[in-house]
C-alpha cells in the first residue's frame, strides 16, 4: 500500500529559524476514501467528537503569525486518533455519548492496520519531517499542539476559555498562561485536561524524539470561531515566542 503525507497531513511549509512548529491533530473531520460514514453515525458528523471545531482557523492564524511550520490532520479522530499512543483504549472510539461509533464497531485488526499505517503514522512521520527540517544544531522550535474543547461536555458547562497544558515545561506554559490571561481571556494550567496524565501524547512523543520545548493550547470552541478571539491568541504567543 502506497502511503502519502498528503493522505494524512496538510503541511505549512514555515520560514526558517521560525520560533514555534505546530502540530493540529484533529483539525479535520474528513472521512478519506474508501472510508464513508455510516448512517447511524451521521449525527456525529459537524460534532466535537469528529474534530476539534475550530483548531485549524487557530493553527492556520497561528502559522501565519509567526511563520511557523504547521502539520495537520486530514481524516476524523473517529479514524483513527493521533493524539492517543497505540494501545489506548479510545485510540478507535467505540462510543460517544452512550451510542455506539458504528465505524468502529466491529474493526477488524487489517482495518486496525491499515488506518494505522495510512494515517496516524503518516501523519506522525509528517511532524517528525516537519521537526527535522525546523531544527539546525542547537536551534530547536518550540513544538506547539492547538486543540480546542467542547463548551458543554456532557452536560457540565466549562466556563474555561483557554488551557495551557504542560508537562516537563513548567516555566514556558507560564509565559504563555500569563500572556493569554493579559488579554482578559479565563486561562487554566493542564486545563480541562492534563499534560502530566498523558493528555498530550503526540506533542510530547516528537518533542521527547526531537529535544525540544513543548505546550499544548486547548481553547473553548465557541471561542476559537471567531476571528477576534483567535487574533488576541495570537498576539499573546508572539509576546512569548518572538524575540
Amino acid at each position: 500500500m502506497e502511503v502519502r503525507y498528503e493522505d494524512a497531513a496538510e503541511i505549512i511549509s514555515g520560514r526558517p529559524g521560525a520560533p514555534v512548529a505546530l502540530t493540529c491533530e484533529h483539525a479535520s473531520e474528513r472521512l478519506p476514501e474508501p472510508w464513508e460514514w455510516p448512517e447511524d453515525d451521521r449525527w456525529l458528523v459537524g460534532t466535537h467528537w469528529a474534530y476539534d471545531i475550530g483548531a485549524s482557523d487557530l493553527t492556520r492564524d497561528v502559522a501565519m503569525a509567526l511563520g511557523a511550520p504547521a502539520v495537520l490532520s486530514r481524516f476524523s479522530r473517529l479514524l483513527i486518533d493521533p493524539n492517543r499512543p497505540e494501545d489506548s483504549d479510545t485510540l478507535f472510539r467505540k462510543d460517544a455519548e452512550g451510542r455506539v461509533v458504528h465505524l468502529n464497531a466491529h474493526i477488524s485488526s487489517g482495518e486496525r492496520a491499515t488506518r494505522t499505517t495510512r494515517l496516524y503514522d503518516a501523519f506522525h512521520d509528517a511532524a517528525h519531517a516537519m521537526l527535522v527540517a525546523s531544527s539546525s544544531g542547537t536551534s530547536k522550535p518550540v513544538l506547539m499542539a492547538l486543540h480546542t474543547f467542547t463548551p458543554d461536555y456532557e452536560g457540565t458547562v466549562r466556563q474555561l476559555e483557554v488551557g495551557v497544558l504542560f508537562d516537563r515545561d513548567e516555566v514556558l506554559a507560564e509565559r504563555i498562561r500569563e500572556a493569554l490571561a493579559q488579554t482578559g481571556l479565563r486561562v487554566g494550567m493542564n486545563e480541562p485536561y492534563s499534560g502530566k496524565l498523558g493528555m498530550m501524547y503526540s506533542a510530547d512523543m516528537h518533542a521527547a524524539r526531537h529535544g525540544c520545548q513543548t505546550v499544548e493550547l486547548e481553547v473553548r470552541q465557541d471561542l476559537a470561531v471567531e476571528a477576534v478571539v483567535r487574533r488576541r491568541i495570537v498576539e499573546a504567543l508572539i509576546r512569548v515566542l518572538v524575540k
